[in-house]
């Protein structure tokens, strides 16, 4: 009978444990917002696959940095470095969100299913620790009692191995419900650690940032007339479309004439010939030779750093229909409020401004006819006539309800950036 009776206070013991369960912990939680299963499980693997990708790129860098012997391009890489391990703090936060999701999700399911088991166990073991409690010798005083006795220490035997398997599964969802709190907490734990160095490497940069500005404010003022000249030019075209070509109209003139060699000078005594007519019989060979030779964009590979300038949740893909029932022409993304974003690759930037509906956007243009544009900028923090590495950062997301298009181009053509993307 003492046996049972302690078999069966165990059993309470265990029921009041995942009464404590039920109930939300006393530790201190932060407001983290919780997302749904599958949402959560989606952006926890794409977070661990951007920070995998982010710290490739951080490593990458940090070693051409070491390598570089001139000090521009090694202030360049450093930055592009640092704005790499922003990113992957950013998909590391994403991740820790995810994962402490997951964890109360499935917590809070495994105590809906506690609650609903433990009120019948209650009552059970209730009743027969109050039979296994009454005093022996209390129980031959009553009238008929040691029959019953007799009874009760017949059922407490066959009852406690029945309890003690229904309860196996209860005792084994506790062991999970502590796991998943520990789980819990370390997410919590990751979270605050990613945030710690968001803020550092954000510090980090901006003072890098102003190392580089004082550094280039000499060669500054040739920049600002050219930026003013694009800014000037963006409210003189109809559209975002025309402001690409005009700039790929002047990238190209000037591809031209850094092509041109340099002046011959005249031997003296030597009479400037006399300009001689364009003849209109001349060989289709002769007059190709005095035209341009060109290479057609479309034709060349793209530039070999390309990658996407934000991490986020793709929105709308490239050439699927928007509200204005005209196409994509490039992909959206949804980044964190704030995200760090990056030169989609190496090249100079042609504009950086605001620009009508498409907040602050960066153009940039590679080699071989290629430009990418990137909108939806918070702010921008490069320059008309930047030479810019892949990575280089170019500014944040908004704050509320980010969105950054990347559209890339050859030849003024838009194409589909995810093709050249590994």
């Amino acid at each position: 009978m003492k046996r049972s009776a302690l078999c069966i206070g165990a059993t309470g013991v265990a029921i009041a444990a995942a009464l404590m369960l039920a109930v939300p912990p006393g530790v201190a939680q932060r407001d983290v917002g919780l997302m749904e299963p599958d949402e959560a499980q989606a952006e926890l693997q794409r977070a661990t696959r951007e920070s995998q990708r982010a710290n490739a790129r951080a490593e990458r860098l940090a070693r051409q940095a070491d390598q570089a012997t001139e000090a521009a391009e090694r202030t360049a890489r450093e930055a592009a470095a640092i704005a790499a391990r922003i990113q992957r703090a950013e998909a590391d936060i994403v991740a820790a969100r995810a994962r402490f999701s997951l964890a109360r999700t499935e917590r809070s399911a495994l105590s809906t299913r506690l609650a609903e088991r433990q009120q019948p166990l209650v009552r059970l073991t209730s009743a027969l620790q109050t039979t296994a409690r009454r005093p022996l010798a209390l129980s031959a005083l009553q009238p008929g009692s040691l029959k019953d006795l007799v009874y009760v220490r017949a059922v407490l035997d066959s009852a406690v191995p029945e309890i003690r398997l229904r309860t196996a599964a209860l005792r084994e969802e506790l062991d999970r419900g502590r796991e998943l709190e520990r789980q819990a907490q370390q997410a919590l734990v990751a979270l605050r650690d990613s945030e710690m160095e968001l803020r550092a490497k954000r510090a980090d940069l901006t003072e890098l940032e102003t190392r580089q500005r004082l550094a280039s404010s000499d060669a500054r003022d040739s920049s600002s007339r050219e930026a003013e000249r694009a800014l000037a030019l963006a409210e003189e075209v109809r559209d975002l479309d025309g402001l690409i070509e005009e700039l790929d109209r002047a990238a190209s003139l000037r591809r031209e004439l850094a092509a041109l060699p340099g002046p011959a000078i005249r031997p003296a005594g030597l009479s400037m010939p006399e300009p001689r007519a364009a003849d209109p019989e001349a060989a289709p060979d002769e007059a190709a030779a005095d035209t341009r030779s060109s290479t057609r964009p479309t034709d060349t590979p793209p530039p070999s750093d390309l990658q996407l300038p934000v991490q986020g949740r793709t929105i709308a893909g490239f050439g699927e229909l928007r509200d204005s029932g005209l196409r994509s022409t490039g992909i959206s993304l949804a980044p964190a409020p704030g995200a760090q974003v990056v030169a989609p690759a190496s090249g100079r930037v042609a504009f950086s401004g605001p620009y009508r509906g498409f907040g602050r956007i960066v153009i940039i243009e590679h080699a071989d006819g290629w430009t990418s544009l990137v909108t939806g900028l918070d702010r921008a923090n490069v320059e008309v006539g930047d030479q810019l590495i892949g990575g280089s950062p170019i500014g944040t997301a908004a704050q509320q309800g980010p969105a950054i298009t990347l559209e890339l181009r050859s030849g003024g053509e838009p194409v589909n950036p995810l093709s050249f993307l590994g």
